[in-house]
């Protein structure tokens, strides 16, 4: 597993048959994405899964660029209620009228799928943030992918961004499923790896509540 910190940080995931690229990053960012693949000494061109963790234009932007350079080559993967939302059908939730270049998602997951890959990885679904918000939890490594269901700050685990996240007592409830879990790294989007005291920290943040925006 490789992670590339701020500001721009995919995952990337691998094993002696699958490169799998966890989000996109804004539109366009595949050349960023190809020289971050390239500083990691992952062959860009091995490619083969993009797992979504949401509809967020940060998180898909680059999807449809990389899927037409890719073609058959690569799957994408995102929860099921993330498909009619890759696929142009109803506008991202967030914009309300913004619609995303349509993007076809080959497996259509659910909450509790372990996928075989990398040594498999667990489907946590884990909506607030979006209604299609999805966690990733690669088992033998024990890293959570939490997208932007969680925040962090100078390497210390921080509740969501309250400003971008309109259902807090989903987000929180999301947050809950994490306690079930063997943790001893957490990557959240926006603020990069944590890995100390994770369950305490996540506790912290149920036990805090509904956050306040300023």
């Amino acid at each position: 597993m490789e992670n590339r910190g701020n500001p721009f940080n995919p995952t990337v995931l691998w094993d002696d048959r699958d490169v799998i690229l966890v989000d996109t990053g804004i539109p366009g960012q595949t050349e960023l994405i190809r020289v971050a693949f390239q500083e990691a000494g992952i062959p860009f061109e091995k490619l083969t899964k993009v797992l979504i963790t949401h509809q967020d234009m940060d998180h898909i932007g680059s999807l449809p660029d990389l899927v037409q350079a890719f073609g058959d080559r690569i799957q994408v993967l995102a929860h099921e209620v993330a498909v009619p939302y890759l696929a142009g059908e109803i506008p991202l939730d967030k914009s309300k009228k913004l619609v995303s270049t349509p993007v076809k998602v080959d497996v259509a997951l659910q909450d509790g799928d372990v996928l075989p890959f990398a040594g498999g990885i667990r489907v946590v679904f884990s909506p607030g943030h979006t209604p299609d918000h999805t966690s990733f939890y690669h088992i033998p490594s024990k890293t959570l992918i939490a997208g932007d269901a969680l925040t962090a700050q100078d390497g210390i685990l921080q509740s969501y961004s309250p400003a971008y996240t309109p259902d807090q007592a989903t987000a929180l409830q999301s947050i809950a499923k994490f306690r079930s879990l063997e943790l001893e790294k957490i990557i959240a989007y926006h603020g990069g790896e944590c890995t100390d005291n994770l369950q305490d920290r996540l506790q912290a943040i149920l036990d805090a509540g509904p956050v306040e925006i300023k």
